[in-house]
């Protein structure tokens, strides 16, 4: 059943029950329109980027999939007998990833899970979008402390959107003094359905590297992608 504004819920579902082929499209006031194949949200794990099949690897013990969608990442996981939560702010999405047969899906913001630990945490296509802002990345940290076992750990991707900028001769970019390059604002819709404009931050290795130092966390750069991308490993200093 449709559900207003549940884009990515309203298109998996579609795709899910009845093999809907129609995109999802992204509109931002800072570039040219896009879209996100529906079908790419079902990928198993050969169909996934490096990236995303590195942080796949490296996760043990309890997990939380944050931002599941369909759930591909977490199926993937509960194949290998990994004890995954899939959480999606989705309504729809989670109930595919229950029709998918993962066991353990909640539709719940990031920030609103409380009493559970996990050994690691995933955050990927680009996990740290959901941290909308730079001035948010302490609120961030500290909420990722009462999720965290000891020992656990955050994998999580992002890009660093810099070369989306011109540079002058020695190699500086001109972006607007008082933003952050990398904080974009969306809108998406899907068969003329249109969610509401949210923020979305993109950050490079560097400041993510500070942030987390700052917050009591190490940060090691696990592997490059093929364009700008990279995947980070947070774990508390302990």
């Amino acid at each position: 059943m449709k559900k207003n504004n549940d884009i990515f819920g309203n298109a998996v579902l579609d795709f899910y029950h009845q093999k809907n082929w129609t995109n999802i499209m992204v509109h931002s006031p800072d570039f040219d329109d896009d879209e996100i194949p529906t079908a790419y949200l079902f990928r198993n794990f050969s169909e996934m980027p490096v990236l995303e099949q590195k942080a796949l690897q490296l996760a043990a013990g309890k997990t939380l999939d944050v931002g599941a969608c369909a759930g591909s990442h977490s199926l993937y996981l509960q194949e290998k007998n990994i004890a995954v939560k899939a959480i999606d702010l989705s309504e729809g999405a989670i109930e595919v990833c229950k029709l998918r047969g993962i066991k353990n899906a909640e539709n719940i913001d990031f920030f609103d899970v409380k009493n559970e630990q996990f050994d690691t945490i995933l955050m990927l296509m680009n996990g740290s979008g959901i941290i909308g802002k730079m001035k948010n990345l302490n609120l961030f940290f500290t909420h990722l402390k009462t999720l965290l076992t000891p020992h656990g750990k955050v994998l999580l991707d992002s890009s660093d959107l810099q070369y989306l900028f011109d540079t002058d001769e020695d190699g500086g970019i001109w972006v607007n003094p008082n933003k952050y390059y990398g904080e974009l604002t969306y809108q998406l819709s899907y068969k003329g359905d249109k969610s509401g404009v949210f923020d979305w931050l993109y950050i490079d290795f560097n400041s993510l590297a500070l942030a987390a130092e700052t917050n009591g966390f190490q940060c090691k750069l696990v592997k490059k992608g093929q364009h700008y991308d990279y995947l980070a490993v947070l774990t508390l200093n302990v």
